[in-house]
């Protein structure tokens, strides 16, 4: 007996929404930091740091989403053992009544 997967399907919609709202204000981030009237060596730094939260924000989300699919897939094991227990347990056997 196979369980199928629990897939949470994201819409083209919602994918295309975050996409462009993540390019904006990413590339709103980059002009405020070429426009700002400061030296090279100011804005290098903050572009460092504009990069530093770009990517610490995507391994932030893919570890949230691997803890969560770890969950799932303990919480689809924890119920096929129940539910082997269940399906092996005799009711109406003499005794456990």
């Amino acid at each position: 007996m196979t369980t199928p997967s629990i897939q949470r399907p994201t819409t083209t919609a919602f994918f295309v929404q975050a996409a462009i709202s993540f390019g904006i204000s990413l590339a709103a981030v980059a002009y405020g930091i070429v426009k700002l009237p400061l030296g090279t060596w100011e804005r290098g730094f903050l572009a460092l740091g504009l990069v530093f939260v770009v990517t610490s924000s995507f391994t932030l989300a893919k570890c949230v989403r691997d803890r969560q699919e770890v969950e799932e897939v303990t919480n689809r094991v924890d119920k096929a053992r129940i539910d082997k227990l269940l399906i092996e347990q005799d009711v109406f056997k003499p005794g456990n009544l």
